[in-house]
């Protein structure tokens, strides 16, 4: 049985803690830059419509808004359980987490870099090397390779752990039923008896531990895309609270739900794909849901003094959101789509590969579309 694999069993409850405080730090690490840069004010914004009344009423909605989108969207996917035809084999799956792994990768490509590129060379920085180095595809392409050496190290790191509990199991079973086979073949009956150990997990073995396998490589994408999402959520968070322009925050109120909702679609896929434990998967459904409510807590919290011109706040948020398009740009083409395209099943059927494609294509249309007017 899966449950009783020695990998997914290891102190559920201290686990989740480790995950709850991993959290909260990366959540102060990400914000308390952007709290720092209140008092740096030497670059003057442009002219705006400023109307604080509205905005603060604005704010309240995007964070029902957002709230209730990533928490649908999240769970969305765990919903085959009840309903076979969203069930994580299923062609509407399948579709469904295409159309949202293009709505990530627009939004990294057409959201995210852009905003980076010009924070980055904006001409309130007119010290230090910025405007002498395309920094914003630096760090793009260094979070990229961080993100691809921490899935690959997670990964092997897990499923040697998963095979060496495994090989464990079966020597001491052999150990166990040594002294009924000790004898003039001792050689012979312990091959003898490492043969009915493996026969007795089952025919099947092979195919289990590859369904393992793909277990662990499932909760590793999860939890990474996760990182992912907070280094962006809780960036943009912060700038929708800071800004007291309605005309900013209106059509940023609709870009994030529509945003949220599809990257809640695939977050909560990956989790379903992952086998998640339920409190632990609605522990990060939850993270995930609250990650951008809160950054526009913390943007109302510091708007009377922020400045998103002064140099500081430039720096922070523009390598932030560098390497939030980074990581997002990787784990959209390699963890979502590739993973699923490069599926027996896909490869083998036309029909779902027009499928799949058509809905990348639209996803990452409707959201490309979206930077018209956020």
């Amino acid at each position: 049985m899966l449950s009783s694999s020695p990998v997914f069993c290891l102190r559920p409850a201290k686990k989740m803690a480790f995950d709850l405080k991993l959290t909260l730090c990366l959540l102060a690490v990400f914000s308390l830059p952007l709290v720092a840069v209140a008092a740096d004010c030497e670059c003057n914004p442009g002219e705006e419509d400023h109307d604080k009344g509205k905005s603060q009423t604005l704010k309240i909605i995007a964070i029902f808004c957002i709230l209730l989108a990533s928490s649908t969207g999240c769970a969305i996917p765990t919903l085959g359980r009840r309903f076979p035809v969203l069930g994580p084999d299923t062609v509407l799956f399948l579709a469904l987490k295409a159309f949202a792994a293009g709505v990530i990768l627009a939004t990294a490509f057409v959201h995210i870099l852009p905003e980076s590129f010009e924070k980055l060379t904006s001409p309130c920085l007119v010290d230090g090397p910025w405007q002498k180095f395309p920094f914003t595809g630096l760090v793009a392409m260094l979070a990229s390779i961080a993100t691809l050496l921490v899935d690959t190290l997670a990964t092997g790191y897990f499923q040697r752990l998963q095979t060496s509990g495994r090989a464990t199991a079966v020597v001491g079973y052999v150990e166990s039923q040594d002294d009924h086979e000790r004898g003039h073949a001792h050689g012979v009956s312990a091959v003898v008896v490492a043969s009915a150990a493996a026969m007795s997990s089952g025919a099947d073995d092979d195919c289990a531990g590859h369904d393992r396998a793909q277990i662990i490589r499932h909760r590793v994408i999860s939890q990474v895309f996760e990182l992912g999402i907070i280094v962006h959520s809780i960036i943009i968070g912060i700038s929708l609270g800071a800004s007291e322009s309605p005309s900013t925050i209106r059509p940023l109120v609709a870009a994030l739900t529509f945003h949220q909702f599809f990257e809640g679609i695939g977050l909560g896929g990956c989790i379903v794909q992952a086998r998640f434990r339920l409190k632990s998967a609605v522990t990060m459904a939850i993270f995930f849901s609250l990650t951008t409510p809160i950054g526009i807590v913390i943007g109302i919290g510091i708007s009377s003094a922020y400045n998103e011109n002064s140099p500081t706040a430039l720096i922070v948020e523009g390598v932030l959101d560098a390497a939030a398009a980074g990581i997002l740009n990787y784990m959209a083409l390699v963890d979502l789509l590739a993973e699923d395209f490069m599926n027996p099943r896909v490869r083998n059927s036309g029909r779902l590969q027009l499928i799949v494609s058509v809905s990348l294509l639209v996803g990452t249309t409707l959201m490309s579309l979206l930077g018209i007017w956020a």
